[in-house]
């Protein structure tokens, strides 16, 4: 335990940041997982706009010094890769030999 006044005032300052932060890594968690759901269950449309949503959240958290800013450019790349990779539909190449 801190002995000192301001070694006990950062304590409790940190103690809140570190709720605030928890809460940010939280709704990130949650906006992403909401996408997974929708694509893994073929509903890309409704995934597709929701990316708006999960980049705001990115961004916010980003703003507040929660993730870094390539993290978060990151984040956003991949999850529209994941999206548009699921939304594609397999193509069939005929590969035919040349005699």
């Amino acid at each position: 335990m801190p002995i000192t006044k301001s070694a006990q005032k950062s304590m409790r300052q940190d103690r809140k940041r570190q709720k605030v932060n928890l809460l940010w890594k939280k709704q990130l968690k949650e906006k992403k997982k909401e996408i997974e759901k929708l694509v893994n269950a073929g509903k890309n449309k409704e995934a597709e706009k929701l990316i708006p949503s999960y980049c705001k959240v990115i961004d916010k958290a980003t703003k507040n010094h929660i993730i870094k800013k390539n993290t978060a450019a990151r984040k956003k790349s991949r999850m529209v890769k994941f999206i548009s990779r699921k939304t594609e539909t397999p193509k069939k190449e005929s590969k035919e030999k040349k005699k």
